[in-house]
């Protein structure tokens, strides 16, 4: 899976998720730019990335995650290895 293709996956998933956030899902996307995004959702959200894609992280993974740049390296990774 492509990086563009995971992009496009994530920004699906966070139009769903931070229905009130319209700005760009890039790789400087980080909590902080969304107002929504709080600790409750960032649970929701990464069980809905996880579905989307067919994986897991773990505890370690997301505690090292930055920003959205990482996450989509990180689901790349990962996606490689299933395949």
């Amino acid at each position: 899976m492509s990086q563009q293709q995971i992009f496009d996956k994530l920004t699906e998933i966070f139009r769903v998720m931070f229905d009130e956030y319209t700005g760009p899902v890039n790789e400087q996307l980080t909590a902080e730019s969304v107002g929504q995004w709080d600790s409750l959702s960032h649970v929701q959200l990464i069980v809905m990335i996880e579905q989307s894609f067919g994986i897991s992280f773990t505890a370690a993974e997301l505690s090292d995650l930055k920003n959205v740049g990482a996450l989509v390296k990180l689901i790349e990774s990962k996606t490689r290895k299933a395949a």
